[in-house]
Parts: C-alpha cells; sequence; structure tokens
C-alpha cells in the first residue's frame, strides 16, 4: 500500500519538486491531500493528475471554481485557512510536508503533529515563530518532523549514527546570494528584479528575498537550534559560492562530516518521505571533477545585517522570532512592489522590534496575536512614510 501524504502549499517550489517525486514512485507514495494559497488553475491540474481526496484552496474567493472542476471527478473540496488546519487531523495520511511560505505554515503543522502525523518540514517558519512551543508539543506527540530544507537535511544526515555528546558544532552554508560581491552602497540601489535572480536555487520570491538580505540564513540558524536541540552559540554560518556542501557538522574529535550534492531539493524531499532512507534517483549525480574549487568566506553582518537577527532573537527568545518574522514578511511584500528599498527590509524588522510588546512565555495565542500585530504595525508604518 502507498504511504499516503498531505502537502501544504502544492503549488510552489518545494510543491510541485515533491509532487514530481511522488509520480516516480507511485507503488510507494500517494498524493491524499493538496493545498495551495490562491493559485487555483495549478491545484485544479494537480488534483486532475494526482487524484487525491482533498485539494483545498486558501483563498475563499476561488473555492467555486476549484468545486465546479473537481467535484464532477469525485474529489472532495474546502476552502480557507481554517479547512486547511482542520484537514491536518484525517486519518487518510500519514505524513504532512509543509511546502507553505512564511507563517501560514504555523497553525496546520502544529495540528499535524498533535494528531501524531510525521512531518516532512519545508516551512522554516514554523520553528522560526514557535520553535520553543513546536519543540515542547513534539516530545508530547508521537510525531517526528524530518527536514526537507537543504541545509537541515545535510545536518540531519551527517548526524545519523552519531551521539548527541559528540557534536562540538553546526556549520551552516550559504550561497550569498545575488549581492554578495558588491559592496553596501550598491546593494542599496538594487531593485526586486536583481534581487529574484539567485545564483544556484530556483525558489519562489520570498524566499529569494530572503536569500539577497540573509535573513534565510538568520531564520535556518535559528531553525537548527530548535530542531537539533543545540546551544546557539554552536550554531555557525559559511558562505559557500558554489553550494555544494549543503552543510557539515564538526564532532568534538576535530572530524567534519558534510553532506554533498548538486543544488536540487528533490534529494532532501526524497530523503524526508523515505522516512530518512535513501530513495533511488534518475538524476545527474554530482561529479567533483566539474567542481575544481569550493570556497567559503565568513559571512559579512555589516553588509547583511539581517544576520544579527539570528542571535539576537535567540538570545532575547519568547515571541522576537515572531515579530521578527512578520514584519519581514510585509517588508519583503513592499519591496517587490516597489515601494520600499531593499535596505529598508532591514529598517522595517528593528522598527517592528521596538514597537510591539515582547512576552517571554508565549502560548499559540500570544504567537497568533504577536503576528497579526506586527503585521498590522508594519503596514501602517510603512504608509506614514
Amino acid at each position: 500500500m502507498p504511504h499516503n501524504i498531505a502537502i501544504l502549499g502544492s503549488t510552489g517550489s518545494i510543491g510541485t519538486q515533491t509532487l514530481d517525486v511522488i509520480s516516480h514512485f507511485p507503488d510507494r507514495f500517494k498524493a491524499t491531500v493538496l493545498t495551495a494559497g490562491s493559485k487555483v488553475d495549478e491545484l485544479i491540474e494537480q488534483a486532475r493528475v494526482h487524484r487525491p481526496a482533498l485539494a483545498i484552496i486558501a483563498d475563499e474567493s476561488k473555492y467555486a471554481r476549484l468545486h465546479e472542476a473537481l467535484s464532477p471527478l469525485g474529489i472532495e473540496t474546502a476552502a480557507g485557512a481554517a479547512a486547511i488546519a482542520d484537514a491536518m487531523e484525517r486519518d487518510d495520511f500519514d505524513t504532512v510536508v509543509t511546502a507553505t511560505v512564511g507563517y501560514s505554515g504555523l497553525l496546520p503543522t502544529v495540528r499535524a503533529i498533535r494528531s501524531g502525523k510525521e512531518i516532512a518540514l519545508a516551512n522554516k517558519e514554523t520553528l522560526v515563530v514557535a520553535g520553543e512551543l513546536v519543540s515542547r508539543l513534539l516530545a508530547e506527540s508521537k510525531s517526528k518532523v524530518i527536514p526537507v530544507d537543504s541545509e537541515h537535511s545535510a545536518i540531519y544526515q551527517c548526524l545519523v549514527g552519531e551521539e548527541k555528546g559528540s557534536v562540538n558544532k553546526l556549520i551552516i552554508t550559504a550561497s550569498g546570494g545575488p549581492f554578495r560581491t558588491m559592496d553596501s552602497e550598491r546593494i542599496a540601489r538594487m531593485t526586486a528584479r536583481e534581487a529574484l535572480l539567485h545564483p544556484r536555487w530556483q525558489m519562489g520570491a520570498k524566499i529569494t528575498i530572503d536569500s539577497a538580505t540573509m535573513l534565510n540564513k538568520a531564520f535556518e540558524i535559528i531553525e537548527a537550534r530548535w530542531l537539533f536541540d543545540i546551544e546557539p552559540e554552536r550554531i555557525e554560518a559559511v558562505v559557500h559560492p558554489q553550494s555544494i556542501i549543503h552543510s557539515m557538522v564538526e564532532f568534538i574529535d576535530g572530524a567534519v562530516k558534510a553532506q554533498l550534492g548538486i543544488p536540487d531539493m528533490r534529494l532532501p524531499i526524497r530523503y524526508a518521505l523515505g522516512d530518512a532512507s535513501r530513495l533511488p534517483s534518475s538524476e545527474r549525480p554530482l561529479s567533483l571533477a566539474d567542481y575544481s574549487t569550493l570556497t567559503f568566506e565568513k559571512p559579512d553582518a555589516e553588509k547583511f545585517p539581517c544576520l544579527t537577527l539570528a542571535p539576537y532573537a535567540l538570545s532575547r527568545g519568547g515571541n522576537t522570532a515572531c515579530i521578527i518574522n512578520a514584519a519581514n514578511e510585509v517588508a519583503v511584500r513592499a519591496f517587490l512592489d516597489g515601494r520600499i528599498s531593499f535596505p529598508a527590509i532591514y529598517s522595517c524588522i528593528t522598527e517592528a522590534l521596538e514597537a510591539i510588546d515582547f512576552i517571554a512565555c508565549p502560548s499559540l495565542d500570544d504567537y497568533v496575536a504577536t503576528h497579526h500585530a506586527t503585521i498590522k504595525f508594519t503596514e501602517e508604518n510603512l504608509t506614514r512614510k
């Protein structure tokens, strides 16, 4: 019997690649639930091909079109964020691939954990926003998380068979983004079109801009702290422009293990869906002869101040990272729309950190309230400028 999969964000980059992996292993996997934000035509086409039991569109204004197209095929349909969260309690799937972008992944992932589902986690914001809460819920559930982010998947793979006490440091690699070699003055003039030209990865707009600011690396440090239960001071980032080494683990005896591969998200997706087992691939394997040089650099926090937000958030704790994430979501949209400059993304975040009330021990409701308060403040703050 196939392993049944729910995909949150099936029309995005990770979601479409997950469906590609599933299509290569039809006897092993079945897409049972598909959800999308607003791309209803893409969701309809996916549902026609993969025939899930349920398809959900978050944008309720698109529901009539979804229902009209899929109802004759016997596919159940629904709409809205609440419907997506409620679907996580269904008993017709085993694994949830959280492939949504941003805060929207938090509530359904929490519901999936409480229902004991396995989580293939591609939504880093779940642990960025509420890492302490999610870690506590995982400890109380039969649920487990296998990361899909290439960096965290690499660390996960390097840790297999190792004792936790033998780990000295986690080293997360970064491509450096499209502005790595530019000075601050030139970076300040960069447009959204230029920021979207990532040198190595093909990703959605939001995460590509996060790569350009290097906030994604700050988020990955926060995520690693909770995924691997390790002190923040034992996690560091290093710029590796070739993006062949996806991350490394340094051990107490001085040994360093690294996971290498060509930049292709289907490798960590296969690993997560296979429950940390190796599935065969028809893709071209890595040939080290094609890469005569692998280089590493220290990240420049002066040019990319968003990097400093990781140690700040982990040191301050509470709802700090939730504020950072929400303010960034608004700021990135504003930058993509041409309303603010590239450096203003960082400014929007720091202004929100000063304005939003700090909560030392937030509940899930506190995280939700913090997110919405930060969104409201940042949007209003931008209109005043």
